[in-house]
C-alpha cells in the first residue's frame, strides 16, 4: 500500500501557484485573501487531509495550546482518585479542542513550580485543581495576568470557579440523620484551610438551624489528618460527648472512622450511626456499606476545562455539564426494629 503524502504549506503553496503567506491565511482566516483563493486553499486541504503543524501554528498564534493542571502537593495517596476523575474530565474536554495538559505539583507556600510554568510560556491557562483559605497562587496569577479556573468555591468575585453543591449535599445528608433520631451527631472534618472544609461545615449547621435542633451536644472537630492516631483521637472525643452519630467529611476520614470504631467494638449502626460527605468505592462496598453524598467528579473537570477554554478565547460547542449530587442511602444510618 502507498503511503500518503504528508503535504506541508510550502508543497500545498506549490502546487497551488500561491505563495506560502496565502494558503497560511487560508488556514488561519486572517488577512487579505480573494474569496475563490481562499476556496481553492481549503478544497486542496480537505482533499489531501492536511493538518496544521502544531508548533507553527502556536508560534503564528502566540500560543502554546498547552493548559496547566496544579494538583496539590500537600494531597495523600488516599485521595487520588478524586483527582483522577478530575483529570480525566479536563484532559477530554483538552483533547478535543486540540490542547494538551501538563500536569505539576504547587502550594500556597511554594509558588517555584507555578512560577516556572508561567514564566516558561509553557501553558496559556492553568486549573488549580483545590481551592484554598489563603490564595497565594491565584493572587500570582493575576499578578501576571494569567487566565486560570479554581475546582472549588472562592470569596473573589474576578476568580473563575467550577465547584459541587457541597454546602447542598452536607445539609441535606445531615437534615437525613436527624430526621432519623441522630440529634448528638459529631462531625469529623480536615484542615480549614480548604474551602470545602468550610462549605461542608456550613450546611451542618443550616440543618441544625432549619430543624430548630441545639447543636450543644454535637462536636464539630476539624484538623484531623489522615492518620490513625489523629482519628481515633476524634473517635474518642465523640464518644466522651455521647454522640449518636458521626458524619464524616471526606471518604478518607470515614474509612478510618470505621477501622476505629471496630477496634472499640462500636457496631454500626446499631450504636452509632456513620455517614460520608463524599462517596467512594471504599465506603460502597464496606461492611456495613456507608450512607454518602455522591458526586461526579469527572463533570466537575470537564466544567474546569470549558470554563478556561472559553477564558482563553475558544469557540466552545457544547453545554457544561449540570453539577449535581445525590444523598445515598446505606445500612450504616439504618434504623434499628423497633426504634
Amino acid at each position: 500500500m502507498e503511503e500518503k503524502k504528508v503535504y506541508k504549506i510550502d508543497d500545498i503553496a506549490r502546487e497551488l501557484g500561491v505563495s506560502k503567506t496565502t494558503v497560511s491565511r487560508a488556514i488561519s482566516g486572517k488577512g487579505r485573501i480573494g474569496k475563490e483563493t481562499r476556496e481553492r486553499v481549503l478544497a486542496f486541504i480537505e482533499e489531501h487531509d492536511y493538518r496544521p503543524n502544531v508548533i507553527a501554528k502556536s508560534l503564528a498564534q502566540n500560543k502554546t495550546y498547552n493548559l496547566g493542571l496544579i494538583l496539590p502537593a500537600d494531597f495523600v495517596e488516599t485521595e487520588f482518585s478524586f483527582f483522577k476523575e478530575c483529570m480525566n474530565g479536563i484532559c477530554e474536554v483538552a483533547e478535543r479542542y486540540n490542547y494538551d495538559v501538563l500536569i505539576t505539583m504547587g502550594t500556597g507556600e511554594n509558588l517555584s513550580h507555578v512560577r516556572r510554568l508561567v514564566h516558561n510560556r509553557k501553558v496559556d491557562g492553568i486549573i488549580l485543581s483545590r481551592a484554598v483559605t489563603d490564595p497565594e497562587i491565584p493572587r500570582y496569577l493575576k499578578m501576571q495576568e494569567m487566565p486560570f479556573v479554581v475546582i472549588g468555591p472562592s470569596d473573589d468575585p474576578d476568580i473563575i470557579t467550577v465547584d459541587n453543591q457541597n454546602q447542598e449535599a452536607s445539609e441535606e445528608l445531615t437534615e437525613i440523620m436527624l430526621l432519623k433520631g441522630v440529634h448528638r451527631m459529631a462531625l469529623l472534618g480536615g484542615t480549614q484551610s480548604h474551602k470545602v472544609t468550610e462549605k461542608r461545615f456550613r450546611g451542618f449547621v443550616r440543618a441544625y438551624e432549619k430543624n430548630g435542633i441545639s447543636m450543644e451536644h454535637s462536636p464539630v472537630i476539624l484538623e484531623i489528618s489522615n492518620n490513625h492516631v489523629m482519628v481515633m483521637k476524634a473517635v474518642e472525643r465523640a464518644l466522651e460527648a455521647g454522640v449518636d452519630g458521626i458524619l464524616c467529611m471526606d471518604d478518607v476520614i470515614c474509612a478510618l472512622v470505621m477501622s476505629c470504631l471496630r477496634e472499640k467494638n462500636v457496631r454500626v449502626p446499631d450504636d452509632i450511626k456513620l455517614a460520608s460527605l463524599y462517596d467512594s468505592e471504599r465506603l460502597e462496598y464496606n461492611d456495613p456499606p456507608i450512607t454518602s453524598a455522591h458526586f461526579d467528579t469527572k463533570k466537575l473537570g470537564h466544567n474546569a476545562g470549558l470554563k478556561l477554554l472559553d477564558a482563553l478565547g475558544e469557540t466552545i460547542e457544547e453545554e457544561e455539564l449540570a453539577l449535581t449530587y445525590q444523598v445515598v442511602l446505606r445500612k450504616s444510618t439504618a434504623v434499628s426494629e423497633g426504634t
